[in-house]
């Protein structure tokens, strides 16, 4: 299984959410509690992905720091080194790179261009579709 199969399965496919390094750190936020999500990438002003901020950059930072968000820049907060996949990626790969490295969120890249954000809901979640095909596949083997 690879992560482009993971990708098409998404609801929402090919929305990933992308913020500035300029931007302040409380419109991120913002952005990613409107969309719902866990993370977002983030690009230059080239549009070029240089990180991603997560709930966790957000929480530690917070943890560590009494400033004031709005004043405070994405690039300050987000991880810059970001670990990618590509569209030819195996799940298990990936699972075991995020499982090790901590981390949820990865960008997949096709051509150095960003094509998506698989989420590790996101890989358990289809790892456990494919699962409940093959046990029925396999209860109709059984019972022939």
């Amino acid at each position: 299984m690879t992560l482009k199969m993971v990708l098409d399965s998404k609801a929402n496919k090919g929305d990933t959410i992308m913020v500035n390094e300029d931007a302040s750190l409380l419109s991120a936020t913002r952005t990613m509690c409107d969309a719902k999500v866990g993370a977002v990438l983030v690009q230059n002003a080239k549009q070029e992905p240089v990180g991603i901020l997560s709930e966790r950059d957000i929480l530690r930072f917070c943890a560590k720091n009494h400033l004031d968000f709005d004043r405070v820049k994405v690039g300050e907060v987000m991880t810059r080194d970001l670990i990618v996949g590509t569209l030819d990626s195996l799940v298990k790969d990936v699972q075991a790179i995020m499982t090790e490295k901590k981390f949820r969120h990865l960008p997949v890249v096709d051509g150095g261009k960003v094509v998506g954000l698989v989420s590790i809901g996101d890989l358990v979640r289809i790892q456990l579709e494919e699962t409940d095909v093959e046990v029925q596949y396999l209860r109709n083997f059984i019972n022939l």
